[in-house]
């Protein structure tokens, strides 16, 4: 698959906040797609951090981000955002985007247990660095 453009990444402090943006460089539309945030840390393995689908699909969220994260599409389904509030130095890594075209509904779940299990295109990602 075409990896997707993050951006957004920035140096913030404990409790701030932060919207990271992904999108086709082309700006190509998201519609139909299962689409998933990701992050890294030193020495950690990639992991899941929000899910959705973009045709009328649930989200779902990492234990970790819940009550502090949201993915969103906006109207245009052109851009993917990942809204991070109270953000603690847990969060800091790099963050990514993937997808894949579906064309039934699914749920973020699915769309992360998916991507997590056989997604290989990344794109360059966004660094989220949060200091104490």
């Amino acid at each position: 698959a075409v990896p997707l453009v993050e951006s957004g990444g920035d140096s913030v402090q404990t409790g701030g906040s932060l919207t990271l943006s992904c999108a086709f460089a082309s700006r190509n539309t998201l519609e139909h797609r299962c689409l998933a945030w990701f992050r890294q840390s030193p020495g950690k393995e990639r992991e899941g951090v929000a899910a959705i689908y973009t045709s009328g699909g649930d989200a779902w969220y990492a234990a970790a981000v819940k009550g502090r994260f949201t993915i969103s599409t906006d109207a245009a389904k052109t851009t993917l955002s990942l809204q991070m509030n109270n953000l603690k130095p847990e969060d800091t890594g790099v963050y990514y985007c993937a997808h894949f075209l579906r064309g039934d509904w699914a749920s973020g779940a699915f769309c992360h247990a998916r991507l997590k299990k056989e997604n290989t295109s990344w794109g360059q990602g966004t660094q989220v660095t949060v200091s104490a």
